[in-house]
């Protein structure tokens, strides 16, 4: 081992120095020393324990992870990456739930950046963490925008409404709470519906049954049999319902099957959860979207809605979203609001600040709210002109079959009827990607490539069984 490093001072004291003073000087030479002697010692010590490790399990040539499989590309983002990864000029990519504008090109709101300059210049913001239910602020004003300004449950304090990470993050929370607190643990899901609803509520705790509800003959509305299962269900059962544009179909109830639907589900004391993540995108109106959750709401009953602003705001990347939890009292919700808490702790501890901010900014401006509700309805009218084109190109080319679903459906998502065979031939033929079932993003297309998918479909269905 080296010698310790003797630190020598060239402070010179003059000879008027105090006795006391020269005490201090050696006190704190010797410190150094210390100091120096301690470093040296540790480093001398590190070089010799590294010539003495032994090999840790992990450090082995074969990874302790070598055992695993590759999983699948999730069916949905996995068109995409089939997508990117093909050359082709006249490729076209219609599996996203993104809405694209006529150049193909991702959107960003007008009034979203207008808000986010005025945050940027907010000297007073900060970034320190949010509470765990999110903020007051775009939570109280969410619900608002959900059940009415004058719904009774706002009014009554009867709602309970926490910040997500979008519409998947929220369904997650209300399923693991449903699942530690609520008396049944079934849940009904739509046949079909969004490829992730299975996984979210399953990973939850919760056991996942289907009801009827396409009908592959109409490719509309199988409600008969949507009355005969849920009739069936256990009472106490849980219920999704997609509050519109369902996922994937663009099949939606009337609100006169709203109201059928209703009475059957409170009859059977079943608890409706309904998924809204196409709010003011459907129809272009934000009221009228809303009406069948709303419709739930005025009975008095109690429900889960989960909400995402990815598509109505075009806020996709911000994960920006909330779960609100309908009780029959205030007292109730109260508690129902604890426990939410102890649900999100330990998930991710608190949402982020970002997304919500500008949320919350548009919704309780009326100026930035009226710009925001105008850049809406024209993306919803957009995609509804895209049907219409799609239609009358079909039309022109006598493609075999009826194909007014196509303007019937609502929303971003179009069930085309296609098999996974013809959507097949149409990616490896025409370079146009969509899921396997044969649905199809009404927000990807654009006049320009209106009639590369009407000559694709033709083709598919002419050619393909």
């Amino acid at each position: 081992m080296r010698p310790p490093i003797i630190l020598e001072s060239t402070t010179t004291f003059s000879s008027s120095s105090s006795s006391s003073s020269s005490s201090s000087y050696s006190s704190c030479d010797r410190r150094l020393n210390t100091l120096a002697r301690h470093l040296i010692d540790v480093n001398d010590q590190n070089q010799m324990a590294s010539q003495n490790i032994s090999p840790s399990p992990t450090a082995s040539s074969n990874s302790v992870f070598a055992h695993l499989t590759r999983a699948p590309e999730d069916p949905i983002l996995g068109v995409t990456v089939a997508y990117n990864k093909d050359p082709s000029p006249i490729k076209l990519n219609l599996g996203v739930g993104a809405y694209r504008t006529e150049e193909g090109k991702p959107l960003v709101l007008d009034v979203v950046r207008r808000v986010e300059q005025q945050l940027l210049n907010d000297v007073s913001r900060n970034k320190e963490y949010i509470p765990i239910v999110g903020l007051a602020d775009f939570n109280k004003l969410s619900a608002k925008l959900i059940f009415g300004a004058d719904s009774p449950a706002i009014q009554e304090n009867r709602v309970t409404t926490v910040q997500g990470l979008s519409g998947t993050g929220s369904l997650r929370v209300g399923g693991e709470f449903l699942a530690k607190h609520y008396h049944q643990r079934i849940i009904y899901l739509p046949q079909p519906t969004w490829g992730n609803h299975p996984k979210i509520f399953t990973l939850a705790g919760l056991t996942v049954k289907t009801y009827r509800y396409y009908a592959p003959a109409t490719r509309g509305l199988d409600f008969e049999g949507l009355l005969e299962d849920l009739g069936s269900a256990p009472s106490g059962s849980v219920v999704l319902l997609h509050a519109c544009a369902h996922n994937p179909t663009g099949v939606d109830p009337t609100l006169e099957q709203w109201e059928q639907i209703r009475q059957l589900i409170r009859s059977k004391s079943l608890l409706p959860f309904f998924d809204s993540a196409y709010q003011g995108f459907a129809s272009g109106s934000l009221d009228a979207d809303a009406q069948p959750i709303r419709l739930f709401v005025a009975d008095g009953g109690e429900l889960l809605a989960a909400q995402s602003y990815a598509k109505n705001m075009g806020l996709y990347g911000e994960r920006v979203g909330a779960l609100s939890i309908v009780s029959k009292s205030a007292d109730v919700a109260s508690l129902v609001e604890s426990q939410l808490k102890l649900v999100i702790r330990p998930m991710y501890s608190s949402p982020p600040i970002h997304g919500a901010s500008i949320v919350a900014a548009i919704l309780k401006d009326r100026d930035l709210f009226n710009d925001w509700t105008i850049e809406l309805k024209a993306m919803a009218d957009r995609i509804i002109s895209m049907r219409q084109q799609l239609f009358d190109a079909l039309r022109a080319r006598g493609t075999p079959g009826d194909w007014s679903h196509i303007i019937k459906q609502i929303g971003m998502f179009t069930f085309t009827g296609l098999n996974s065979e013809q959507v097949s031939f149409m990616t490896k033929e025409y370079h146009i990607y969509l899921t396997s079932d044969g649905r199809i993003s009404m927000a990807g297309l654009s006049t320009k490539t209106v009639s590369h998918l009407a000559d694709a479909i033709h083709a598919a269905v002419t050619r393909v069984a």
